[in-house]
């Protein structure tokens, strides 16, 4: 994979300042004018700084499009290291061409309730709208889960948070179960997204 050695931020990709900023995408070569390089079937990195105001939460994800522009499987991205706003992704063209990649961030409202809830619920502050409010929120993050098991999932979870005859920290616990987490790690309730410039990518 060639990339410039430690590029500076000012030579990154094109900052693309929204509610989420993305700084310094990479990697980039001479700031996108000209393209990485990559082998069939290797692969790489993509690195960017993701940052918001405020205390919410928010993810990124990375988008690797194939000659013919057509997306390739969704690349969720992780901070590399905790509190450094700098987030990463590994992805790997499958074929020959011109390929280009984007980094897209975007605020995360299930993961702002869940760290909110995880507080409020077992200090019995405001319980009843803490749950109801998780509730509507898992409503429209199954909308967006494809029709099948991994849908029902999270429905059994709005059903579970709106269950009056369990005890509130375990409607909150069917919540915040592995499988639930699953789910919405890969299908996530995106709001406010932002993307950056595609980068070229010769493979």
């Amino acid at each position: 994979m060639h990339r410039e050695a430690n590029p500076p931020v000012a030579d990154g990709a094109r900052t693309v300042t929204g509610r989420i900023p993305i700084v310094d995408v990479r990697p980039a070569v001479e700031g996108g004018r000209r393209p990485a390089k990559a082998v069939e079937g290797e692969t790489f990195q993509v690195t960017a700084t993701v940052f918001a105001e405020g205390h919410g939460a928010i993810g990124a994800n990375v988008v690797l499009r194939d000659p013919e522009g057509r997306p390739g499987p969704w690349t969720p991205m992780r901070e590399l290291e905790p509190g450094s706003d700098r987030w990463g992704a590994e992805v790997t063209p499958s074929s020959t061409g011109n390929w280009t990649y984007l980094v897209e961030a975007w605020s995360d409202p299930v993961t702002t309730w869940r760290r909110h809830a995880q507080i409020k619920v077992p200090s019995r502050i405001d319980v009843a709208l803490v749950l109801e409010e998780g509730a509507d929120l898992y409503e429209r993050a199954a909308a967006g889960v494809p029709d099948g098991p991994r849908r029902q999932t999270i429905r059994a979870a709005v059903r579970a948070l709106r269950d009056e005859s369990r005890p509130p920290v375990a409607r909150l616990a069917a919540a915040l179960s592995p499988e639930v987490d699953g789910v919405l790690g890969r299908f996530p309730l995106r709001e406010l997204v932002t993307s950056s410039d595609p980068l070229p990518l010769l493979v």
